[in-house]
């Protein structure tokens, strides 16, 4: 079993687009269960099935297996929970730690998130000027959320 340790940030401003190429991905859940999430996701022609545990603090277990892409393709498209997660990923370098920058399309458009991955919990880390407020304890911007509650929905209850 490995352990993910990671914080997560809005992003303000566009600082950080020119120093990544993006790459698409797209990735669906076959399970969003807070307790443990079962997801496929389709990076070019590579494919992965990852199981994680239930996040505590910025922590969870997470297990994670090469697929057929063929086979991911087809899962996303019959198995997994619409709408799908459609995003550009931005790997950044900064002050010694890799950022993903994630800019979500469809019905998460609008939506733009870094997360820095960790050793430790309480390591120290120095934001780039881009990242804006932490969101790492809000279940909201988990990506397993914004299948069953996407960005362009929280607009609509706001407005009312």
């Amino acid at each position: 079993m490995q352990l993910e340790i990671e914080r997560k940030f809005l992003v303000r401003g566009d600082g950080w687009r020119s120093q990544s190429i993006g790459v698409r991905y797209r990735q669906g859940y076959i399970s969003t269960d807070p307790e443990r999430s079962v997801r496929i996701r389709l990076v070019r022609d590579k494919a992965y099935l990852t199981i994680k545990g239930m996040t505590v603090g910025a922590t969870r277990a997470e297990y994670e297996y090469e697929i057929l892409a063929d086979e991911a393709s087809d899962m996303l498209d019959n198995l997994c929970v619409h709408p799908l997660i459609e995003k550009t990923r931005y790997r950044l370098q900064d002050h010694g730690l890799t950022w993903e920058v994630d800019e979500f399309e469809g019905d998460n458009a609008g939506l733009i998130l870094a997360e820095v991955e960790l050793e430790q919990e309480d390591q120290d880390v120095i934001l780039p000027d881009w990242v804006g407020k932490e969101v790492t304890g809000d279940p909201r911007y988990y990506n397993a959320r914004l299948v069953t509650e996407p960005y362009k929905r929280w607009a609509l209850k706001n407005s009312h």
